[in-house]
């Protein structure tokens, strides 16, 4: 009798960990990963199949028929939509809270401190979610939500850990496009990624690359760096494009400038490469120029006056390429100092509805 007492009494503290009192505080252990799949509330038990990510910035305009027809393509799934405003400008703040207000099982809304950037408001969306897959479409309404259930239905026939959204026709600004394109191709180099694959922010992905993207979170964030390191199973297919409806862009050279800045410093070691590719160069270039200044002095035209302009002209190359060296050197000590530093990715100011606290 009091063994299978004490053997009752071990199983049920193993499967519950027992409160324990901090400061006059009681302190309950969770009894599973914050990670897991299925939340359990108060009541019920939710099980969510996506998670749909949707930066804001700027756009509140177009962010409540996004909401709606998302909620009419999603209709008989288990679904959630976490939107995160990225310090917008305007009354994107105010718009978001009441679409989370009015649709509190559904909605989450992450309100960050101040504008952080496209990939770190997505991260912060990406830390919220639960979803078994996590799709991201823009907040300008030029991303069909009925394209996004298609790229999730592929990637559950599929297995696929990411699925890209290939516009069939671009519709954004010329020098958008350009910028995107060049982008591409700087990816391709410095990530080792097939020419052929188009990085863009319409995706779908797997809980174990959102996982993986949350737990390498730094304050130089790039997603798709971290996405082409962590898995193989990358695909995309051709999806319909929009005309944007409402505001501006926010697209600018600066920010793409960052961008790259992010993933080429942060995800490769080309720029070191590349310095130490110029560096022996300018040597080769050097040592040419001096080869060239000793024949003129001894053989050709001895007191040449041209060949002191020479080697000047080679010192400055030489300067140069020492400088850009050690630029980019100062740029990954820079970005490391920070990182070890511990600087987030982002700060959120609150969280309203869904499973957030009410501010």
């Amino acid at each position: 009798m009091v063994s299978n007492e004490f053997s009752a009494g071990l199983s049920t503290a193993l499967r519950e960990p027992a409160p324990r009192t901090v400061n006059s505080l009681t302190v309950t252990p969770p009894s599973r990963p914050s990670s897991q799949l299925t939340c359990q509330d108060s009541e019920t038990a939710v099980t969510v199949d996506i998670s749909i990510v949707v930066p804001v910035y700027n756009a509140s305009g177009s962010l409540d028929d996004v909401v709606d027809e998302i909620r009419e393509v999603f209709d008989g799934d288990a679904y959630e939509i976490v939107i995160v405003n990225d310090g917008s400008t305007d009354n994107s703040e105010q718009v978001c809270r009441a679409i989370a207000d009015r649709f509190t099982d559904r909605v989450t809304f992450v309100q960050l401190a101040r504008n952080f950037g496209e990939h770190h408001a997505v991260l912060a969306g990406l830390s919220q979610t639960r979803g078994q897959c996590v799709g991201v479409l823009d907040d300008d309404g030029q991303n069909p939500p009925e394209e996004l259930h298609r790229m999730w239905r592929h990637a559950q026939k599929t297995g696929d850990d990411v699925v890209y959204g290939r516009y069939r026709e671009k519709r954004h600004h010329w020098f958008r496009n350009l910028g995107s394109w060049l982008h591409n191709r700087v990816a391709t180099w410095v990530l080792g990624k097939p020419a052929s694959l188009y990085l863009s922010s319409f995706k779908v992905m797997s809980r174990t690359v959102v996982d993986e993207l949350v737990r390498q979170a730094g304050p130089y964030p790039y997603l798709d760096g971290v996405i082409v390191r962590s898995t193989d199973r990358i695909c995309q297919i051709e999806v319909a494009h929009r005309e944007r409806q409402h505001g501006r862009s926010g697209y600018t050279l600066h920010k793409l400038a960052r961008l790259t800045l992010s993933m080429c410093f942060g995800y490769s070691l080309w720029p070191l490469r590349l310095s130490l590719l110029l560096g022996a160069l300018t040597t080769v270039f050097g040592l040419v120029l001096l080869l060239l200044a000793a024949v003129q002095q001894w053989w050709l035209q001895p007191g040449g006056a041209w060949r002191s302009e020479l080697l000047g002209m080679a010192i400055m190359c030489v300067a140069g390429v020492q400088l850009v060296s050690l630029g980019i050197l100062g740029e990954y000590v820079g970005r490391l100092w920070v990182r070890q530093s511990g600087v987030p990715p982002y700060v959120v100011r609150y969280v309203r509805g869904g499973r957030g606290t009410y501010a």
